[in-house]
């Protein structure tokens, strides 16, 4: 339950400082999508590596390729071993937009 809390505590914290931050409310809820389905496996900035779980957002954004239209498609298309989550449209936008605000910012 301890565990849980802490988690909470983080994503409201780390919604905040977006905001701050000036990001729009497409990448607010970008983000919210992101710690609801993708935290599972996509380690934060923040945590100690692990050779099983998928890097984070903020090193996957700054590889060579990765602009919007490359992202657009990626989450259109099914992709091993990812978890195929069927996000509605709106949610693949605004987690594009999270990621794009990722990429700005660093």
């Amino acid at each position: 339950m301890r565990t849980y809390f802490a988690g909470l505590i983080a994503i409201v914290a780390s919604l905040l400082i977006m905001s701050e931050a000036g990001a729009d409310d497409s990448a607010i809820r970008g983000q919210a999508v992101v710690e609801q389905w993708c935290r599972t496996c996509h380690v934060r900035p923040t945590d100690r590596a692990n050779a099983d779980m998928a890097p984070p957002f903020e090193a996957i954004v700054q590889r060579p390729g990765r602009d919007r239209a490359y992202f657009e498609k990626f989450l259109w298309e099914d992709h091993f071993p990812m978890t195929t989550y069927r996000l509605f449209d709106s949610e693949r936008f605004d987690v594009v937009a999270y990621l794009m605000f990722l990429q700005e910012s660093n």
